[in-house]
């Protein structure tokens, strides 16, 4: 009598149960890896809503920068809020806030602006500067556009073959839009230590991108500087000497009916957002501080030396880069 044969079944299920083991294995080591990269530690930004409804929206610290840009060119434009928003949801749409070298035919950058439409140059549409302002440049001529429905005035400057995907962007441009004119507090966070590794940070950096992103007036405007001597900001440690650039908000500093305060929110939430690439370590404004490499990387209210440096602090914003 030959001795039974073993099953094909229970050999099936063998298989098929080392199968679905190693792919439990492998999801629990990309979760894990995210927590870790991700949540744990590495850089990440959020805005929330000014409302305290519980509306947030996440992104990555190049999403976050782009961003700023994006809502930079737009208010030193004299643009509106709606524009700007306009604007942040038809990149996430196109690029999801990526600044990409590729695309549909010959698309190209945070908008998917083409060349052979009359665009720009591929070097000029790369640079999100020129693509945030040739987009504004667009928008301005659509009739009435703060009137219209988003994916309306967004569509009649992309031309796009989705024109209704724009709309469930909207929320969250809104919220970034609320955050990057400078019109909710202290609402944008990073976290994340920034790298003191890599070349393109200091005091200098952190100018010449104000420029950039401003445009060449914002110098004249805040009158910003480096910090080399004592100053009225709270709990500044003496060791921020050389590497504090600080941006004086006066009043009458405000444009398109945003008033000096905005603006100066709108300047720390952009420095919030440029974090990562121009390696700041801290940033106040207004009796509030954020500091990088925290857990969650919020603002803090801090304590202020007696109510006339309150009053000083309020109307200047202290970027302070990483030691070299």
């Amino acid at each position: 009598m030959r001795a039974p044969s073993l099953s094909s079944k229970p050999r099936g299920r063998l298989l098929r149960f080392g199968s679905a083991f190693a792919v439990m294995l492998a999801l629990v080591g990309y979760i894990s890896l995210q927590y870790i990269t991700g949540r744990a530690g590495g850089p990440a930004c959020e805005v929330v809503s000014g409302k305290g409804d519980g509306a947030s929206y996440r992104l990555t610290p190049e999403q976050a920068r782009n961003a700023a840009t994006i809502a930079a060119v737009g208010t030193g434009r004299g643009m509106p809020e709606r524009a700007v928003t306009i604007a942040l949801a038809t990149a996430i749409q196109e690029s999801s806030l990526r600044n990409i070298d590729y695309g549909d035919r010959d698309s190209l950058g945070l908008f998917q602006q083409r060349p052979s439409q009359g665009w720009g140059t591929p070097e000029e549409i790369m640079d999100p500067t020129y693509s945030a302002g040739i987009f504004y440049d667009h928008l301005a001529k659509v009739p009435g556009y703060t009137r219209l429905p988003l994916t309306v005035a967004a569509q009649r400057v992309q031309r796009s073959g989705f024109p209704q995907a724009y709309a469930k962007h909207e929320p969250g441009a809104t919220l970034l839009a609320a955050a990057l004119t400078g019109r909710s507090t202290a609402t944008l966070t990073c976290r994340g230590t920034p790298s003191v590794t890599r070349s393109g940070g200091g005091p200098d950096a952190v100018r010449a991108a104000l420029v950039r992103d401003f445009g060449q007036d914002v110098m004249q405007e805040v009158g910003a500087e480096v910090d080399s001597g004592p100053s009225p900001a709270p709990r500044r440690p003496a060791d921020a000497k050389g590497r504090t650039v600080t941006l004086p908000v006066p009043d009458g500093t405000a444009a398109a009916g945003r008033s000096a305060r905005q603006r100066g929110w709108q300047f720390a939430h952009w420095a919030v957002a440029n974090a990562s690439a121009l390696h700041i370590e801290r940033v106040s404004y207004a009796g509030h501080e954020w500091r990088a490499g925290t857990a969650d990387g919020r603002w803090r209210m801090v304590r202020t030396r007696g109510a006339a440096g309150a009053e000083r602090g309020a109307g200047v914003v202290r970027i302070t880069t990483v030691r070299h």
